[in-house]
């Protein structure tokens, strides 16, 4: 289904591009947004780049900003709390993201009244998606799915639409690439209504370079995938580590408690110091993740308050009945 004109007529709708050293793409990827989505506002958001990002850029037609700290995830943060827009559209400036799915995907957005749509990747050629990014997203993503209970295919794409009301309550403190995996943790945590749409995702322009690292920011991505565990689900994350060491006390601890049932002495008294102080770690991490899962509901409560003060977007079949 194609997005109609008279749709977006009176909406602000805004795409937001953030560039590293991207001057072989730019050019090129704010052509394409801009024939896929006439009309919109396209920002590209130069994080310190020593090529000529943002000259080629600017020449393009786009809106040209520089976030000077560098990160993806400092870069998303400045932009969406800048732009103002019904509806945002956040891509990167390398051509590997398909700016003809665009429409279809703010379509898919406002149909179904939804907060956020990611565009889930499917590979056109070998060296678009290298098998190590492509094994790792597939991990991040089931662990993702299993732990927030949320439905997701793709929960590293870059590729995404929000609307206002996701945006402008999302507090990111994300610095590198983990802020994909913020923005679909935000959405499981406020149990906003999401959905996805298949695009292709191309291999990268000529004389372009990844910025991603396998295993540099597969490792942080992991460290940071923990992280959000422990804000978003304390009682799942502590009351778990509670229960590991309950078996580990228990399995030390027992022994000694039946060699004392049947003669009388405890002749393994640093086991038994041991047993015991491990059984009291795991009651402080049980309490913990009790106080925690309380002050977790409290934040939840509080965003959601947040997020109904933003008017919300009629659907496409209401404003054909005004």
């Amino acid at each position: 289904m194609s997005l109609s004109p008279d749709l977006l007529a009176n909406l602000n709708y805004a795409v937001i591009l953030p560039c590293y050293n991207e001057e072989a793409a730019i050019a090129a990827v704010v052509a394409d947004f801009r024939a896929a989505l006439p009309g919109a506002h396209i920002y590209v958001y130069d994080n310190a780049s020593t090529d000529e990002t943002a000259t080629i850029a600017r020449a393009a037609g786009a809106v040209v900003r520089q976030s000077p700290l560098k990160g993806k995830g400092h870069v998303i943060r400045q932009a969406l709390a800048e732009v103002e827009a019904d509806i945002y559209l956040m891509a990167d400036g390398d051509g590997t993201y398909e700016a003809a799915a665009a429409p279809r995907m703010i379509d898919l957005l406002l149909r179904e009244r939804l907060d956020m749509v990611t565009g889930v990747r499917r590979h056109k050629g070998k060296a678009a998606y290298r098998t190590g990014h492509q094994w790792g997203n597939r991990l991040f993503t089931e662990v993702f799915r299993r732990v927030f209970r949320m439905p997701m295919g793709d929960v590293l794409s870059g590729y995404r639409v929000f609307s206002r009301r996701f945006v402008k309550t999302f507090p990111s403190v994300s610095r590198l690439f983990e802020v994909e995996i913020e923005l679909s943790a935000h959405a499981a945590f406020m149990r906003l209504p999401v959905g996805e749409l298949e695009t292709i995702y191309a291999e990268r322009a000529e004389g372009s370079q990844s910025k991603l690292k396998t295993w540099r920011d597969g490792s942080y991505i992991l460290f940071k995938l923990v992280r959000f565990l422990s804000t978003y689900k304390p009682f799942l994350f502590f009351g778990s580590v509670s229960a590991v060491l309950t078996l580990i006390s228990l399995a030390l601890g027992l022994p000694v408690v039946f060699e004392f049932l049947e003669t009388g002495m405890v002749p393994r008294f640093p086991t038994a110091i041991l047993a015991t102080g491990i059984i009291i770690s795991a009651v402080i991490f049980f309490a913990m993740s009790l106080t925690l899962d309380v002050l977790s509901r409290y934040h939840a409560e509080t965003k959601r308050l947040a997020y109904l003060r933003v008017p919300v977007l009629p659907s496409p079949v209401e404003r054909g009945n005004d």
